[in-house]
Parts: structure tokens; sequence; C-alpha cells
């Protein structure tokens, strides 16, 4: 790594992350932050992760070869005016946020192509703040990087442009996979593969609560495939609500689409289309089985639950010998690439909740992070 001194503007779960990873395998980087709860600040230096802290955005940030903005996406435009006039010859900026192009266009606007690159590190917490960062809560998740202008992500890492090379080499240092995409085609992708999925899930369950009876029986049996497909509808109101208003053209796009979508199998439902109601089933099979590696008959309850481990050799063995040694089967474990929404590093499922259940339990002993998926 070349930049030798980082700012960050917000220092919360991702920031928090990003700056506790670099430090764990570069701590000769200097890192200072901003943000406008002192205490955590503080707390941050006391860890040893923050070694100056920022009084607010001036002087003292013209030492910064590389600023993280890393608040809501909402007022991403507003630091980025107040940082610019302390640019340092070289410096360059980057950000953390979900969705892209609004960052992008205000980048544009205030002529700063040259000094920017975009980022989206893909992983989460359903917990917040400084406090639950972790310098590993990134690593093996994917790191979405998203130039001005020129964006390829077929180049090797040697042709890429040298401000595009310079977030990936701190994508690769956290233990994260980068990935080069226009800032375009992330928001069209994360509007498809998650934002959609989030609005699916949400006003289906609102369906479910304004169909049910008065004896609740719909929720009473809502348990297993349901509440599967529905898990994300859980997820916090408050973000979500900004995500959709920070990309709103690609989700209404995508939104269309399903809609129609929706109307083709309701035509085929009332006319009684066996053909196309089987295609339907099948071809949604296929790719999805092409997605996850293994095939899958009807929707099952997911015995599953993720761990947070560090990405380090033995990680995965241990928890395999811990929980044979109780006699507990693994239907299958891996590693969870985009952990945007709170999972652990490591997702195991089980073949019943018996066994899930057991398999909590002794890891719990040892002292291991766990979470409900």
């Amino acid at each position: 790594m070349t930049d030798s001194t980082i700012g960050f503007i917000g220092l919360g779960l991702i920031g928090g992350s990003i700056a506790r990873a670099i430090k764990r395998r570069q701590p000769q980087v200097r890192i200072m932050a901003y943000m406008r709860t002192r205490a955590r600040l503080e707390q941050a230096k006391a860890d040893g992760i923050v070694d100056v802290i920022l009084e607010g955005i001036g002087d003292q940030l013209s030492q910064c070869d590389l600023i993280f903005l890393c608040t809501p996406v909402e007022y991403n435009a507003q630091y980025l005016t107040a940082i610019r006039p302390y640019l340092k010859e070289g410096a360059l900026i980057t950000d953390v946020g979900s969705t892209k192009t609004s960052i992008h266009e205000e980048i544009a606007r205030q002529g700063l192509e040259d000094r920017f690159v975009g980022g989206h590190p893909m992983a989460g917490s359903e917990k917040t703040g400084y406090e639950n960062s972790s310098d590993h809560l990134l690593e093996n998740a994917y790191y979405i990087v998203t130039p001005p202008v020129g964006a390829d992500g077929s180049l090797p890492f040697e042709e890429q442009p040298e401000n595009v090379r310079r977030i990936l080499t701190v994508a690769r240092i956290i233990g994260a996979i980068p990935m080069v995409l226009d800032y375009r085609e992330h928001d069209r992708v994360v509007a498809a593969i998650s934002h959609l999925p989030h609005l699916i899930a949400s006003s289906l369950v609102n369906l479910v609560r304004d169909s049910d009876t008065a004896a609740g029986t719909m929720k009473r049996v809502a348990a297993g495939g349901f509440k599967d497909i529905t898990r994300i509808a859980s997820s916090s109101p408050e973000m979500w609500e900004q995500i959709c208003m920070t990309n709103t053209l690609p989700i209404a796009e995508v939104l269309e689409r399903y809609i129609a979508s929706l109307n083709q199998v309701l035509d085929q439902i009332r006319g009684r289309d066996n053909e196309g109601i089987y295609k339907l089933f099948e071809t949604s099979r296929d790719y999805r089985n092409s997605i996850t590696e293994r095939a899958r008959g009807p929707l099952e309850p997911a015995y599953e639950f993720s761990v947070d481990v560090v990405d380090e050799v033995g990680s995965i063995s241990t928890i395999s010998v811990i929980l044979a040694a109780k006699g507990i089967s693994i239907k299958n474990i891996g590693i969870n690439n985009n952990r945007e929404h709170g999972e652990g590093a490591l997702k195991i499922a089980f073949y019943d909740q018996e066994s899930m259940e057991a398999a909590w339990k002794h890891l719990d002993k040892y002292k291991y992070e766990m979470f409900r998926v």
C-alpha cells in the first residue's frame, strides 16, 4: 500500500471494520477519523485504530493520501463539498455506499472524476456502530469498485488505472474479494439481487398479514418455507428506505419487469396453462441451482446459521472437529461472500433442526459468535 495516511469521515460498522483491518495488516498506516460521536473516536484511539482524532473537516485532511466517506449516502455529497478545499495533490476519495449513482453524479458535477473511485463492501450486520466493527468483517466478502469512467472488470490488476489499483489494493489488504463494475451497472445489479428481493419479501409478508384470519391461522403456520424466503423482511426499515430513495430508477425498472412477469403468471394460472407454469418452475430451479452449485427440490426449511470467524488456517477444520466430536453431521459449509445483511463469515447447514440446535449449543460453549439466517 502506497497510501500512508488515510482519513475516515464516519467510523461506524463498515468504516471501523476497514480501519481495523488496515491496522491489523499494515500497522504503519496512519489513520485519522472524524465523526459526530466523540466517545467512539476516543475508543478507537484507545484501541490503537485511530492515530489522530479530527475535530472537524479542516486543514489536517490535507495530510491524507486517501479519504473514506463512510456516512449515509445522502450525506456524502455534503462532505464532498466540505473536504474538497483540503485535498492535497494526488489525494484520492472513496466511499462505502451501497448505491453508487448519486455519489458519482455529484462527483461529475463537482469535476472530481480524477480524485474519486467508488466502493461498496458487501458486508454488514444487524448491529451498527464502531463498537460492533471487526478486523475480519470484510474477509472473503465482495468489494465492488466503481470508477467514475471506463470501468472494465476484465482488465488485470496491472492494467487498471492507478486510482482504481489503489482501491483494489485496499480491498485485497483487508481480505476482501475486489470486483470492478461500472457504477450504473452496480446499481442495476444490486437493484435486482438485493433491493427487489427486500421489496418482495416485505410486500409478501404484508400481504399475508392483511389476508390472515382473525384467528391468525396464516401466521401460525408460517414457519418453515415462508419464513425462510421472507427472512430479509426483518431488516432495518430506516436503511431500506434510504436505499430505495437513492436507487429509485434501477429499482423501478426491475420492479416493472417483475410486475410484468407476475401478470404473465397470473394469466397462466387463470388460463390453466400447465406448460407455462411448469416452465416457470423448471427454468427458475435450473438457474438457481447453477448459482448455489447444489441441487434442491421443493422448498424446505433451512436448518442453518452463520458463524463469525477469522480467515486463517484451521478455522473451518476446528469447527468441523468440534461438531464431529459430538456426532453432529454437517450438510454443507461454505464462506459467505456477501454478508451485507448480518451473516457471519461461514454458513453451516444441517439436515434437521435437532442437529442445528445441538451445533449452536456446542459452538456457543466455545464462545463463537453466531447468527440466525
